[in-house]
């Protein structure tokens, strides 16, 4: 099922001034982008783009004022007949005489923020992607460890709250226990996040809920964050060999995107806070084109020149 804002939402964050429409506010925003129009303004074109936040900077209104009165109606009436859900006017603009007609016509509630539009535009398109991106939730825990966003996984019971509670220990940051929202931003970008109700939260056997901002401040807590590795926490099985030089690159997907997997076997006497640090840092070293491995067999051809 497509997700939706209220139009309200849009007000609240953003503290926007209603200039007409309140009644309308409840209406609904489905489409995660703003639009600016330009060829809008000219001519209605059925295939154009429909339902879509418009945003109107001082270019836009400075040319409807270059307009006779009849051109200019006919202009704004081509505009609104694309439904948008409302219209913002940016940069505190007043010129507005001829807007609110329509918009009060069409029950398009007409706003305005004193943002500049670059400014304004970049903002509300970041929002509305994020609160309108496809979103799952999954049972782990996630946190930002060295900048990086990670997933970590296992079993019930393998200790995956008190492996965050040892890593948010060493200054790294938890994002979300047990429950972890994750939302499609884009076919390569998934961000990881909490539900509210287990924000700050970490959950431990034994101890009970902890929450990281009341005890570590700050610094343990982020609200979300773009997940780069899965990592699942495993039992260790002694039929299995772990000595490979470099581990097969393998994948998790989640609602399409492809995000790099890694396990880790866990057995007593194991640092698995220091393991997945160094998983971290290895897969970092490798984005940046370095491998331990090519260099390894580097040096060692090296030798036999």
């Amino acid at each position: 099922m497509a997700k939706s804002i209220e139009i309200n939402a849009l007000v609240k964050q953003f503290q926007l001034e209603v200039i007409t429409g309140e009644a309308y506010l409840s209406g609904l925003i489905k489409e995660n982008n703003s639009r600016r129009p330009g060829l809008e303004f000219i001519k209605y074109l059925p295939f154009f783009p429909h339902n879509r936040v418009f945003v109107l900077g001082e270019n836009e209104i400075e040319y409807l004022y270059t307009l006779s009165e009849a051109e200019r109606e006919k202009r704004i009436e081509n505009l609104v007949k694309y439904n948008p859900p409302c219209i913002i006017i940016t940069d505190g603009q007043d010129r507005l005489k001829y807007l609110p007609k329509y918009c009060r016509q069409r029950h398009i509630p007409l706003l305005r923020t004193e943002e500049p539009f670059y400014e304004f535009s970049r903002k509300v398109d970041n929002y509305l992607i994020k609160q309108l991106a496809p979103e799952m939730a999954i049972h782990g825990v996630c946190l930002n460890v060295s900048g990086v966003g990670v997933l970590l996984r296992g079993e019930s019971g393998i200790g995956k709250s008190e492996t965050a509670h040892s890593l948010i220990g060493r200054g790294h940051r938890l994002v979300s226990d047990d429950i972890v929202v994750l939302k499609k931003l884009s076919p390569q970008t998934l961000l990881g996040t909490h539900n509210e109700t287990n924000k700050e939260l970490l959950s431990m056997r034994s101890v009970g809920l902890l929450n990281v901002v009341k005890m570590y401040g700050l610094k343990a807590f982020q609200d979300e964050t773009r997940i780069a590795i899965d990592i699942e926490l495993t039992k260790w099985d002694d039929s299995k060999l772990y000595n490979e030089l470099e581990v097969k690159s393998q994948y998790s997907t989640y609602m399409g995107v492809k995000i790099p997997y890694y396990q880790i076997q866990l057995k007593p006497g194991r640092d698995v806070v220091g393991l997945i640090e160094a998983t971290i840092h290895n897969w970092y070293l490798k984005q940046q084109g370095y491998s331990a491995v090519d260099d390894f067999y580097k040096r060692i051809e090296g030798e036999y020149d």
